[in-house]
């Protein structure tokens, strides 16, 4: 490409701003040219601007990541760019290849000749000023073009350094003694002793995913905590626990929600007054900074939340280059982000439908575009099957994998799991049990269903239909599991010390509750859940009974048994066995349906009127198994499939969930209701409220709260007002404007809506905390409002948008900094701190 001529060069720069005569007169390098002219540039490089040094902001990023300009264009020859530019071109880029792409092949190039003079004119310029030689002498500088070098650099690096600001504060917020409260806060007590069974190696059970407790345990383990603290609620840490690391380190995932949401906010295309205010939120609500001061999962589960839907909108951003690097790079982030989220708590499925629902929406569209050839398409189908299900799979099972691996030892959640799961647990007392089950043998019976739980009695009564026994299934060992194999009525007796006599497939026997010495019976009697099946309760002792105490001993399959061979014994942990009730010919089933409260919110065990073969519900096998006259089984450890256990211990945790409903004869004074939660209804005490210890009492910053939910309502109307407004032909958007200010609002309104209207219809308990997560969506669409109306709008002036802003921030900084201590710690009498009670249901007082 040829160079422009001198005469046109001066006139193109016609247009440059203004520069005072004097400055033009301090030094005027001189310049050559291809035509051997000599002129003097009217702008020399010590007084062109930052915008001159290096071009547009834009420029740059696109001669950085846009492999599809030449170097030609990158290092500034054959085109208008300073000469400067040309220099810092070659220092970045090489001297090798900007001297190519300048079309020399040597010291005798154009752009060595240029940089050449430049450095002598330099050179000369910074001698009469004292200073080395050279246009990398910045000590050799002149002040304002020192301060013009340094706005460059802030130009180039503003994003980062505002980034590596907010992470700062962020992390003096959250650290900010962390350890002053040294005793066991609120949940602590669940997921401290939870990370304890990691570093011990036990065997435990809860209704949350591994990821977010094994990283709980990681904690522990690299803070030098030995695993031998039993975490009980209120107790205070001994010296040899470092709760305060473990405390940091959980905190430091809190720390990275406010750079993340920077980056989030900068994603969505709003203004550099909306991308502070919106991180400024973050940094300053007080619910998400005290959640994230403790040994808790929601920290974790907050910022995998935030990584999604990162991920999410940087995907959105390179829809215009699908298939590419960063295309790929932020498809797979997601996928990896959303298992993440699942393997930490459930309710991470919510912003799964959320990524879903758009991608639903991305391929609908992708679907009527009638350019892009069948065989991109389907591409776009694998590639989000892939990353948006597969991966996500694959992080969730790892998880439940590495929790398996890890926790080999038997501990309190044994009962959980599987029979034969168990077996394999180092410290069980499988291999002490006889292999064979006789008359007269004490054993366990567990039900074979995904998770299910042992056959159990206790002396409560049904208070409806027979009121006899209540017959359940429970998921932990106790001395009510334990009944007793028995000869049916009418038939002799088993002598103690005659011969042993096995149990066999097709026996008809008695089972004997041991604690109680109730038969298992049932009756044509509707159970109290399951109305369809009969019921079963325990009923008479060891001399009265009828014929519905009688069941039939069915033998399904035996593990045991080698080459397909059936042996007719019975055996501890292999065999699989169904009850039929001799008169009524039904099975006995625990297919996870839970008591009330009355019940103990047990899994129901009825009789099942259908008979299905396949239905593991009815399966059995004998766990545990005492009988001083037979040997011990052998010492070997059984197999138990991990895809099995891994459903089976999903289908546990499921309905133990759903039993943890509220108690409507005990008043839970931590619980609230989701209604209670967008305006702040009440709050919640996470500790003690005496006067001589440090308090902690969860609340969001109202302004924050308030503010996001009335956006909500807002937006709504917002929505429906320009939607009837194009449909009356008005033209408030230019083209393109329109679908950049839905896409925040569909990601704001359809995130806070798939996670806080399930809650709605949730039966289980709920707190204030599990509005954390859709606190971050109401955030986004609060500054997506200010966004349109003060701080991007046009009709608004600079000064005003300003104002504005130090408004709003003022509101969220200043509600900060009064109620700061409900999240730092409350020290002495709390009714010594006046002004807090903002509403009369905030029981921050003691009466």
């Amino acid at each position: 490409m040829q160079r422009p001529s001198a005469r046109s060069s001066q006139q193109n720069n016609s247009s440059a701003p203004h520069t005072p005569l004097r400055q033009l007169r301090s030094h005027t390098p001189t310049i050559y040219h291809d035509d051997d002219d000599e002129i003097a540039d009217p702008r020399p490089w010590e007084t062109r601007t930052p915008q001159q040094y290096y071009g547009s902001r834009r420029d740059a990023h696109q001669y950085s990541h846009n492999p599809a300009l030449s170097i030609d264009k990158a290092a500034g020859v054959g085109n208008d760019l300073p000469l400067y530019d040309e220099m810092e071109t070659r220092r970045r880029y090489g001297e090798k290849e900007a001297v190519a792409g300048a079309g020399g092949a040597g010291p005798n190039s154009e752009l060595d000749e240029k940089a050449a003079l430049m450095d002598d004119d330099q050179g000369k310029w910074a001698k009469g000023h004292g200073a080395g030689p050279g246009i990398g002498g910045r000590r050799g500088l002149p002040p304002k073009q020192r301060q013009e070098g340094w706005r460059a650099f802030y130009a180039e690096y503003e994003d980062w350094i505002w980034c590596g600001i907010y992470t700062i504060l962020s992390m003096t917020t959250r650290f900010w003694r962390i350890g002053a409260a040294d005793y066991v806060v609120w949940d602590e007590a669940h997921f401290g002793k939870f990370g304890s069974h990691y570093i011990n190696r036990d065997f435990y059970f809860d209704v949350h995913p591994p990821l977010g407790k094994m990283l709980v345990g990681l904690a522990g383990v690299l803070s030098g905590y030995n695993g031998g603290f039993e975490f009980k609620s209120g107790v205070k840490y001994p010296e040899d626990v470092p709760y305060t690391a473990m405390r940091v380190m959980l905190a430091s995932f809190g720390v990275a929600l406010v750079p993340i949401a920077w980056w989030t906010a900068g994603e969505l295309g709003w203004s550099k007054f909306t991308r502070h205010w919106v991180t400024i939120c973050v940094l300053c609500d007080i619910g998400w900074l005290c959640i994230s001061r403790f040994i808790l999962l929601d920290s974790m589960l907050l910022f995998f939340t935030f990584t999604t839907v990162l991920g999410l909108v940087k995907f959105h951003n390179e829809r215009h280059d699908p298939f590419g690097e960063d295309w790929w790079l932020w498809l797979v982030f997601t996928g990896w982000s959303i298992g993440c989220t699942c393997s930490v708590k459930w309710v991470g499925q919510f912003v799964t439908a959320l990524v879903g629902l758009y991608t639903i929406e991305d391929l609908w569209n992708k679907f009527g575009d009638l350019s892009m050839p069948i065989r991109t398409y389907i591409k776009h189908w694998v590639a989000r099957i892939g990353c948006l299900l597969v991966i996500p799979f694959v992080v969730y099972a790892t998880c439940f994998k590495m929790h398996f691996m890890i926790l080999n030892r038997s501990g309190p959640g044994d009962a959980q799991m599987s029979s034969l799961f168990q077996a394999h647990l180092k410290g069980n007392d499988f291999s002490e049990s006889p292999l064979e089950i006789a008359y007269g043998s004490r054993v366990t019976f567990k039900n074979y269903g995904y998770g299910g739980g042992l056959l159990h009695s206790h002396v409560q009564t049904f208070p409806t239909g027979s009121q006899q026994q209540q017959v359940t299934c429970y998921h932990y060992k106790d001395d009510n599991n334990h009944w007793l194999i028995a000869e049916p009525w009418g038939a002799d007796p088993i002598d103690p010390d005659g011969p042993i006599q096995f149990l066999e497939h097709g026996h008809v026997i008695r089972l004997i509750h041991a604690a109680t010495g109730r038969n298992l019976h049932s009756h044509p009697i509707a159970a109290p859940v399951t109305k369809e099946n009969y019921e079963v309760a325990g009923y008479g002792n060891l001399t009265v009974g009828d014929d519905n105490d009688l069941w039939v001993v069915e033998v399904v399959d035996d593990t045991h048994s080698s080459k397909g061979t059936m042996n007719n014994r019975i055996h501890s942990l292999t065999t699989r066995i169904r009850f039929k009730h001799r008169d009524l010919h039904c099975y006995l089933r625990a297919a996870n349906a839970v008591l009330p409260q009355w019940g103990f919110k047990q899994v129901e065990v009825s009789c099942d009127k259908e008979n299905n073969p396949k239905d593991v519900h009815t399966y059995w096998n004998v766990e545990s198994h005492w009988n001083e006259r037979l040997p011990p089984g052998e010492a070997k450890l059984y197999k138990s499939p991990f895809w099995r256990d891994f459903v089976h211990l999903n289908v546990a945790m499921w309905t133990s969930n759903n039993a943890l409903i509220p108690d409507p004869d005990k008043e839970d004074i931590l619980a609230s209701k989701p209604t209670d939660w967008p305006f702040l209804h009440l709050g919640l005490r996470m500790c003690g409220w005496g006067d001589d210890q440090i308090k902690f009492y969860l609340l969001g910053t109202p302004v924050i709260w308030w503010g996001g939910s009335v956006s909500l309502i807002l937006s709504i109307f917002v929505g429906f007002w320009y939607i009837a407004r194009m449909q009356r032909h008005y033209k408030d958007w230019k083209a393109g404007e329109w679908e950049q200010f839905l896409w925040p609002a569909k990601v704001a309104l359809g995130g806070w809506g798939l996670h806080f209207l399930p809650f709605l219809i949730m039966g289980r308990v709920t707190y204030l905390h599990h509005y954390l997560e859709p606190l971050w969506f109401a955030v986004l669409i609060f500054g997506h409002l200010l966004d349109h109306f003060f701080f991007a709008s046009p009709h608004r002036s600079p000064r005003a948008k300003i104002a504005w802003f130090v408004f709003w921030t003022a509101l969220v900084v200043g509600c900060f900094w009064w109620f700061k201590d409900l999240a730092l710690g409350i020290h002495g009498p709390v009714n010594s701190h006046k002004g807090w009670s903002w509403r009369p249901s905030w029981n921050i007082y003691n009466s």
